[in-house]
């Protein structure tokens, strides 16, 4: 299976050419999966803690537009986020298209931060639902949104549900990179899954999309010279390693009931 990773530019400038570069990207390394970033297809948004509905209306008709061309990734599989809804109905939506049903609803984002420069819970609600895997191309995948992947222990449930893909589209910092490469390495050894990043760059957005492997170690790497990159991998390796250290011996705790699996942490 061969899985592309991406950071694309913040800037709707210059949003245009880089995706005419993923396009001929995805088209000759015949990816099966391609993984964008948190709320790709416009400006970063919530950076101000008051609601502006018109800003928001923008964001979300971008996003339809957008959605009517991701057939141009040559039939691959997308996964990414999406801003949904008006009122108190205001979701960031996880989503999957597929040339087979075009774009289907994943689930939405749960954990939300609300502090400079990403006020999240100010813009939008949460969601509900738990992760719980799916079916992208032949794939048991997990989708834990930027934020969530800090949740170390619904990283650890997926790969305990059969997730052999921890999908993680963010909108994350420069500053704060190497502290997300760190937690996207744990959550692939505790779940047992090739672990997967996109990530915007540009106006204060560092990139750095990755692909560890369920061992931890790196398969592949965005950069301002790759800001695209492929990998193939054997989803055997995450079956595999669901019966090896450290799964077998952290994954003995009592799985939770299905009940309470269902609730979300508790916020603040």
């Amino acid at each position: 299976m061969k899985l592309t990773v991406v950071e694309l530019p913040d800037s709707l400038v210059e949003f245009e050419t880089a995706w005419a570069a993923l396009v001929q990207h995805v088209r000759a390394a015949a990816s099966d999966i391609v993984l964008l970033s948190e709320v790709p297809f416009a400006p970063w948004f919530a950076t101000s803690p008051t609601f502006v509905d018109a800003a928001w209306r923008e964001v979300c008709a971008a996003h339809v537009q957008w959605a009517t061309r991701l057939e141009e990734l040559s039939g691959a599989a997308v996964v990414y986020t999406s801003p949904v809804g008006t009122g108190e109905s205001r979701r960031n939506r996880g989503m999957l298209w597929t040339a087979e049903r075009g774009e289907s609803h994943l689930r939405d984002k749960v954990l939300l931060p609300d502090e400079d420069p990403t006020w999240e819970a100010s813009w939008y609600g949460r969601g509900v639902d738990p992760p719980a895997p799916f079916d992208v191309a032949g794939a048991a995948a997990g989708l834990l949104i930027c934020s969530e992947v800090w949740s170390l222990e619904w990283a650890s449930d997926l790969g305990r549900a059969g997730a052999q893909l921890l999908l993680t589209p963010r909108a994350t910092g420069l500053e704060s990179l190497a502290n997300w490469f760190a937690v996207g390495r744990v959550a692939a050894i505790s779940s047992g899954t090739f672990s997967l990043s996109s990530n915007r760059v540009g106006d204060g957005f560092g990139g750095g999309g990755w692909v560890f492997a369920p061992d931890g170690s790196l398969l592949g790497r965005t950069s301002t010279d790759a800001p695209f990159v492929t990998v193939t991998i054997d989803l055997g390796d995450a079956d595999r390693a669901k019966s090896t250290y450290p799964r077998y011996v952290t994954w003995r705790r009592p799985a939770p009931s299905r009940g309470a699996a269902a609730q979300p942490p508790t916020i603040p």
